[in-house]
């Protein structure tokens, strides 16, 4: 894995391949993949089949709920659900490593923890670009089993990897999947640094989640040190909409369908629904999809380790609403306008939903804003340059996404008065 002039991790592909092709194989976009992998429903139904609901949103699943850790909560980004179910597999012997992105010389990266302690230095959302890559490589010499936390595609990836290779199937005990709005460039952390007033060639430690226990959720800062330890933060509310609008978003995630991590032993997102979402020490919305999550959850409710309840289809759905517009919605379009460009796709689900010709351009607008920010970027390496050349695109975006929502609203009003 190499990072690209884009600031994303990508395969480095040469002639020099070993084993025989096999390595696309385990790509969570290898656009041929055999039958029995081909989605994430077949994979599913290999290494989930404990879990005794499906809802073709959320995937297999045993329970959903919202709620935090009591001890983990004010140190991590959301609810702290993470480092608390880590910890208690740490704790009950069922796993002897955890590997998850620490901080690093080059600001993130995977690494493995041994203990409880160590595994509290991981906490917290990081929006870096990251590979498993070099950790992989030592799986098979620590002594015990491992737990992995990534969102959807990596998780995906040690799936098939699992699936080609027994032996990592009884390595890797647990999957910790992280419901993601989309992985990042280096960019954006550049961005996010020069924005604070930081050279993009001289900050360090960026911190995106620095919570506001006094205010909402989503009303977090961006934090980073500058040449001098100081450090300089923003609120991100005062920066702009970082994920409606694509920006600095790596291209494979305008065709990913797997909203909630659907392979992994559980999920955990953030609560975007009232009331948890008033409340900026966080929340976090759980999937449990195996017996071993389901048992920790309960477990954990029952020693008052956690504040938790239940959550229903329909309320968890709505706390990633706006994932599932985007990535569900209006995954045909875009797809279809990519095989038109002779770009390979691998099988997706959610593809055959119909969408207006108003959602249709901001769709293409979306994916000319992503587009443009990496190159822009590239160019400029400037937060206020950036702006003012992001800004027309921005503009017309933020509107006709208006335009949209203000539509879907006199629609839905008018289908509730025809109900009554």
């Amino acid at each position: 894995m190499k990072v690209n002039k884009n600031g994303f991790y990508v395969a480095s592909v040469d002639n020099r391949c070993t084993c025989g092709g096999k390595c696309i194989s385990v790509c969570p976009f290898n656009p041929e993949p055999s039958a029995s992998l081909r989605t994430e429903h077949e994979i599913s139904a290999i290494f989930l089949n404990e879990a005794p609901n499906f809802n073709k949103k959320i995937g297999r699943y045993i329970s959903t709920y919202a709620g935090y850790s009591i001890k983990n909560r004010l140190s991590s980004s959301s609810g702290g659900i993470a480092t608390y179910i880590l910890s208690e597999l740490l704790a009950r012997g069922e796993i002897q490593h955890v590997i998850s992105v620490k901080g690093s010389d080059t600001h993130y990266e995977y690494a493995i923890s041994n203990n409880i302690e160590e595994l509290q230095t991981t906490a917290k959302t990081k929006y870096y670009p990251v590979t498993l890559n070099s950790v992989f490589d030592k799986l098979q010499e620590l002594d015990g089993n491992v737990a992995i936390v990534g969102v959807a595609c990596f998780i995906k990836a040690i799936r098939l990897a699992q699936a080609n290779d027994l032996k990592l199937k009884q390595k890797i005990k647990f999957l910790v999947g992280i419901i993601c709005g989309g992985i990042k460039s280096s960019f954006f952390a550049e961005y996010l640094a020069s924005k604070v007033g930081v050279d993009v060639d001289e900050y360090s430690e960026p911190e995106f989640r620095i919570k506001d226990i006094n205010s909402t959720a989503s009303d977090y800062s961006f934090g980073c040190l500058d040449k001098f330890k100081n450090q300089k933060t923003i609120k991100m509310r005062t920066v702009g909409d970082m994920w409606g609008t694509g920006l600095f978003k790596a291209n494979a995630c305008d065709y990913c369908d797997d909203v909630t991590a659907e392979l992994a032993d559980v999920s955990l997102g953030d609560a975007w629904l009232e009331p948890f979402s008033n409340d900026g020490r966080g929340t976090n919305v759980i999937v449990t999809r195996s017996l071993l999550a389901e048992k920790i959850i309960q477990d954990g409710i029952e020693k008052d380790d956690l504040n938790i309840e239940k959550l229903s289809e329909d309320r968890f759905i709505v706390s990633q609403q706006g994932s599932f517009n985007h990535r569900h919605d209006g995954l045909g379009f875009r797809i279809e306008r990519s095989k038109k460009k002779g770009i390979p796709i691998p099988p997706k689900r959610f593809t055959d939903i119909k969408i207006s010709p108003l959602i249709k351009i901001i769709q293409i607008m979306r994916m000319r804003t992503r587009y443009k920010s990496l190159e822009v970027w590239g160019e400029t390496r400037n937060a206020v340059s950036f702006d003012n050349k992001m800004e027309r695109d921005l503009y017309w975006l933020k509107a006709v996404t208006k335009i949209n929502h203000y539509h879907r609203a006199v629609i839905k009003r008018i289908r509730k008065a025809f109900i009554k």
